[in-house]
Parts: structure tokens; C-alpha cells; sequence
């Protein structure tokens, strides 16, 4: 067999919603994408409606998760001066998105034994110009949130706005990079309307995807309003233009300004189309995950490893990525395993190599000493291919095979 760890999984339904654009003659940002923005709203539980009933702006489509992080960054005003708090361990596209903007990320150890930042650190490094803080919804699992707003509430006194939107929050502000987890929950709560604000990506690896692309959603708050955020995400996206294309179609309407020197990262039809066919799919492709996850859980109880636990009554993961943690290996026997199991036809990943270890960030002046657990985390892990395109055979053949190789550790 060839199993790739993680190929998109198309259908019929997303030819027909991006032929559909194609015929349409409108193929840039247009009415799929206003309605993707909405039905992402809707299933984030950050829909909004006014007082007619009309639904109000809480979700802005992107090219991709770390355009959605940076504007959301941007429309805070948090830039040259200012802090903003990240794991050590995630994608680099949570910190360098801090690092777009002007502001320093502080990198924050993992907490002993897990995934998710040590939520002690993380208080300790509060400051007076800390002004975010972006926790990572890693593998699909929703990060603790009630440690990270009881300890933003503890710090309050420290927070110093230098603007109305952060007047508005009066604390520092919680912004989720949710780029596994769209479609998790949470206490009951689904992943976006639990952060401040909430970051998903669409990429061709995703569970949900849109080929490339990302979505901001936020939650409605007192003394913000929904529409002004929206507007001035949409002007950060199309290059400060106060009107879309879609806005001038209408008679009359070419003209337009340029607010700002700003940015070009807007998400197309095309895009929504596939992620609109996705939606309508997306119910049953969480089903599948889970039951691989489920039945990859059972195979490997009885064997020296660990696994993150996807599914219980506090949470629901996404289901995003299968992590497992060969306790007692090294690297190099973690490096050993990947190679044979790629002889084998299985391609496995890693996630992640912790930012510290990183040219770009050792540069900035990170040691991966300074964080043992995050080390840890990593040097042992391996990620199996877990997808919605995979049979059962193929699923038994990764853990045979896998279970054939790790047997000795």
C-alpha cells in the first residue's frame, strides 16, 4: 500500500459548488463567500442578529489562518512595543504573525507532560505591555481557556489600552489559533465563540478545506460593534479600498478610496465553493475521524505510548491529528521509525518541532533550553496518518505495521 498522510477529501459536491463560481462569471470575493461567512457564524454560535432581524457581521473569510491572526492583531492596534503571549510549541504561524505586526511574542513553555502551554508560566509573564495572549487548539482539542480567562481577569490591573477597541475589553485579549479545531467543542461551547476571537484554517491539509484559505470569527461584546470590525477587516484585506468588488456592481457605484496602505489577503468564490460543499459534509467527516481515532486508541492501549485524548465529557476534538508519543525513544529512533514506516508505503509527520529550535526564532533570541517540557513533547512524537479518505484496510495496515516497528521500545 501508499497511504499519504493527509490528501484532501473531495466529492462531486465540491466540483459542482466551484463550477458553479466558474459559470457565474463571478469568481473573486462574491456571494459565496458572504454566505460561507455566514454559515461558518452559524455553526460557530457567533452569529448575530439586529434589531430587524438581520444578521450583523461576526465572520470574515481570508487566504488563510495566519492573515486571520494577523488582522486580528491589526484591528487591536497591537504593534511596535507591545507583547503577545504563544506556546513554544506550535506552528510558526502563530508567532510570526505577532512578528508581522511589530510586536514580540514571548514564547511559553508546555506544561509538564502536555501539549498545551503551562498555564503558571504563561501568568507569570503578564506585563504591562502584554496586550494578547494565543493559545493553540493543537490536534483539534480546545486548549483551557477557563485557566487563560481567570488568569487574564487576575491580571487586569496590569493592562494598559492605548486604544477604544482595547478599552473595550479592558484586559488582555484572547485570540485562538483554532487551525485544527474548527468544529471541536468545549464545555459545551463550540470552538469560537469561547476566545475573544477565534482563527480557523482551510488549507488543503484540514479537516474542512477550501484548497488555501481561513476565517476570523468573533464574539459580539459591549461597546464593540460587529459591523465597524468587519469593515475595517475588510479594508485590511482589499488593499484599504472602501469597496469591494461585489459593492461596485451596483449602478453607478465605481467609485471608491483608499483608506489605508493596507494588505491583499481576501478569500475568493472559488474558495467558499469548496468550503460550502465541505460544510454540508462536515458532520459526517467528524463521524469518520472518530471512529479512526477511536479504533487507533483500542489497537495501541496495550503498547508503550502515549496518545492525546481526543473525546471525553469536558471536550470534543476535531479530530484533526493523531499524536502519539513513543515513550522511552530518542530522536534518532523516532527519526528510525518514521523512515521505516515511509519503506512500508506510510508517510507520517511530526508536530512540531518547537519554535526555540527554529533558525528564524534562534534569532531572535529563543533557546530550546529554556524549554525542557516543550523538548520533551517533541523528541518521541510521531503523527499517523488519520483522514477521511482512509478504508478500514488501510487503517489496520498503518497500526499492523506500526505496532511491528515500535514493539522493541
Amino acid at each position: 500500500m501508499n497511504i499519504p498522510f493527509s490528501p484532501p477529501d473531495m466529492s462531486e459536491a465540491e466540483v459542482l459548488e466551484v463550477a458553479e463560481a466558474l459559470k457565474s462569471g463571478w469568481i473573486t470575493t462574491g456571494p459565496k463567500t458572504k454566505e460561507f461567512e455566514h454559515l461558518i457564524s452559524m455553526c460557530c454560535q457567533t452569529a448575530k442578529y439586529d434589531a430587524d432581524g438581520k444578521p450583523e457581521h461576526t465572520t470574515v473569510c481570508l487566504n488563510s489562518a495566519t492573515a486571520a491572526m494577523e488582522l486580528a492583531l491589526r484591528v487591536l492596534g497591537i504593534g511596535e512595543g507591545d507583547e503577545v503571549i504563544v506556546p513554544a510549541y506550535t506552528y510558526t504561524a502563530t508567532a510570526s504573525s505577532v512578528c508581522h505586526v511589530g510586536a514580540r511574542p514571548i514564547l511559553i513553555d508546555c506544561a509538564p507532560g502536555s501539549f498545551e502551554m503551562d498555564y503558571d508560566k504563561m501568568a507569570e509573564a503578564i506585563n504591562e505591555r502584554t496586550k494578547a495572549i494565543m493559545p493553540v487548539d493543537l490536534g483539534g482539542i480546545v486548549a483551557d481557556y477557563d485557566k487563560v480567562f481567570a488568569t487574564v481577569e487576575s491580571k487586569i490591573n496590569l493592562f494598559k489600552p492605548t486604544n477604544n477597541i482595547q478599552r473595550a475589553f479592558g484586559r488582555c485579549i484572547v485570540i485562538a489559533d483554532a487551525a485544527h479545531a474548527f468544529g471541536a467543542m468545549w464545555h459545551g461551547k463550540m470552538c469560537g465563540e469561547i476566545a475573544d476571537f477565534t482563527s480557523f484554517s482551510f488549507h488543503a491539509v484540514k479537516n474542512l478545506t477550501t484548497a488555501e484559505g481561513g476565517a476570523l470569527t468573533w464574539r459580539s461584546r459591549e461597546g464593540l460593534n460587529n459591523e465597524v470590525i468587519y469593515k475595517q477587516l475588510q479594508l485590511l484585506s482589499l488593499h484599504g479600498q472602501n469597496k469591494d468588488a461585489l459593492a461596485k456592481t451596483k449602478l453607478g457605484a465605481w467609485e471608491y478610496d483608499i483608506i489605508g496602505t493596507w494588505y491583499k489577503c481576501n478569500m475568493t468564490d472559488v474558495m467558499a465553493g469548496i468550503g460550502l460543499a465541505q460544510l454540508k459534509r462536515y458532520p459526517e467527516m467528524l463521524r469518520r475521524r472518530r471512529q479512526l481515532i477511536e479504533r487507533y486508541n483500542v489497537a495501541l492501549a496495550p503498547y508503550n505510548v502515549k496518545v492525546l485524548n481526543h473525546y471525553d465529557n469536558e471536550h470534543l476534538s476535531s479530530g484533526h491529528l493523531y499524536l502519539v508519543r513513543i515513550n522511552n525513544a530518542t530522536v534518532e529512533q523516532r527519526n528510525e521509525i518514521i523512515v521505516k514506516m515511509a519503506e512500508r508505503g506510510i508517510a507520517t509527520n511530526v508536530h512540531y518541532k518547537p519554535l526555540p529550535m527554529m533558525t528564524a526564532y534562534k534569532a531572535l533570541g529563543y533557546d530550546i533550553k529554556d524549554y525542557p517540557n516543550a523538548f520533551e513533547q517533541y523528541h518521541n512524537e510521531i503523527t499517523l496518518p488519520l483522514h477521511t479518505r482512509l478504508t478500514d484496510d488501510e487503517a489496520e495496515y498503518i497500526l499492523s505495521n506500526f505496532i511491528d516497528i515500535i514493539k522493541e521500545f
